[in-house]
């Protein structure tokens, strides 16, 4: 074991974030195979797209395949809009410089790529983990011709959106708000999702609720919904055949998918209290240790969808990493992500590395990269010394004490 550790590993094996199911879904999907709307049609569909309206506080929403197809047609609709329809074989967003949020999950970046963007990538702030302010006043500086910015919220934490928002109006950008890993986050009272000029959620199976996938299209402008509606569903035009007058993609949420989805959305309150209960423990379970979990805000109300954790920058024993491997020196009295991750999984639980900053990945190493100065570069930092702790919704105090007991460990 790790530095003298013996605990007896957990016989089944505990995730990061797996789904919390309670019933109602099954009752919702049995509802589509009875009535036989199994196609993307039907009373789930159109109850999971008022309640989320409803929930949010938008006046339209799409019910999509996932959070990434949600995504690609924001940034194809606020291409068209910015640069109006493009030639054919040509992406809406063609040659076009975007920022982005940089330490983020992929989907957040590659539907830019599908519309043939160029992803600008925005460094990260030690506030929020999120995009800074600062960092993307300054990329408006060195590249302002750009008018389009992409901000996730990470790991259910807002990015300061009043300031970044701010910023793009100032500049006549316009705002793609990934909040795929934030849905019942609310920012200064305001859920997000709708603070930019399109909102997108995700429902994969590790999110706050589930649909096992699916994702939804927020918009508070009837135009733009109608227009993703339609591209989603192939294109479709409004004659008794099939006619078809512009590229369109089978990307609409399955009934079923939407009977999962609105069996889960009664309960996200629910789950939000268990992952704050979660946090609060880690939280004072680690105290006394050279590390600090990931920030609050004190204007906002995060759903705590991924506790993590970063450990002291004089608190790391040595730890390097190649694209895919990574190895360390075990030294007395510290330890580094990887020891601690390696540790959880001896004890046949599931944590997991910080996002990979997006300007550190192999596919978008040559991409323009922007932080508030030269020095520091914070998301390259926070991927260094962070983690994510385990954090399902089903983690009881007697198995999260354990967690936290082998945590303590790596630093004796």
């Amino acid at each position: 074991m790790f530095k003298g550790t013996d605990i007896k590993a957990f016989d089944k094996k505990l995730y990061l974030s797996s789904p919390t199911m309670h019933g109602e879904e099954l009752k919702y999907m049995q509802e589509a195979y009875d009535t036989n709307w199994m196609s993307t049609l039907g009373a789930n569909i159109n109850e999971v797209e008022k309640t989320a309206c409803e929930l949010v506080g938008c006046k339209y929403s799409v019910g999509l395949a996932s959070g990434t197809a949600a995504l690609h047609l924001a940034m194809k609709l606020a291409g068209e809009k910015l640069y109006g329809k493009p030639a054919a074989g040509k992406g809406a967003l063609e040659g076009k410089l975007v920022f982005c949020s940089d330490m983020t999950f992929s989907a957040t970046v590659n539907p830019v790529v599908y519309e043939g963007g160029i992803p600008v990538f925005v460094d990260s702030e030690y506030d929020t983990w999120n995009m800074c302010p600062e960092a993307l006043e300054k990329a408006f500086e060195i590249y302002p011709e750009v008018k389009l910015i992409v901000v996730a919220h990470l790991y259910g934490t807002p990015a300061k959106i009043d300031e970044i928002k701010a910023i793009a109006d100032k500049h006549g950008a316009l705002i793609v708000e990934d909040a795929a890993e934030s849905l019942g986050t609310t920012y200064k009272g305001v859920q997000t999702g709708i603070f930019g000029d399109y909102g997108c959620i995700s429902f994969n199976g590790n999110k706050i609720i589930t649909g096992s996938s699916g994702g939804m299209f927020l918009t508070n402008c009837q135009a733009d919904y109608e227009k993703v509606k339609k591209w989603s569903t192939q294109s479709r035009e409004s004659a008794s055949w099939y006619q078809h007058e512009e590229v369109g993609y089978n990307y609409r949420m399955s009934n079923v998918i939407a009977g999962v989805v609105r069996g889960q959305f009664p309960h996200l309150g629910e789950h939000i209290a268990q992952k704050k209960a979660i946090y609060e423990r880690y939280e004072e379970g680690l105290k006394g240790l050279p590390v600090k979990m990931n920030p609050i805000p004190a204007d906002c109300e995060p759903n705590y969808w991924l506790s993590c954790m970063i450990i002291d920058e004089d608190a790391m024993c040595k730890q390097v990493r190649s694209d895919q491997d990574v190895a360390y020196i075990p030294e007395e009295g510290k330890s580094c992500p990887q020891e601690i991750l390696d540790v959880i999984a001896s004890i046949n639980a599931e944590g997991r590395p910080i996002w990979k900053p997006m300007h550190m990945q192999p596919i978008f190493r040559m991409n323009p990269f922007v932080a508030k100065d030269g020095s520091v570069r914070a998301g390259e930092d926070i991927f260094h010394r962070g983690l994510c702790l385990p954090s399902d919704n089903k983690l009881t105090a007697e198995q999260q004490d354990k967690i936290i007991e082998v945590i303590r460990a790596c630093f004796e």
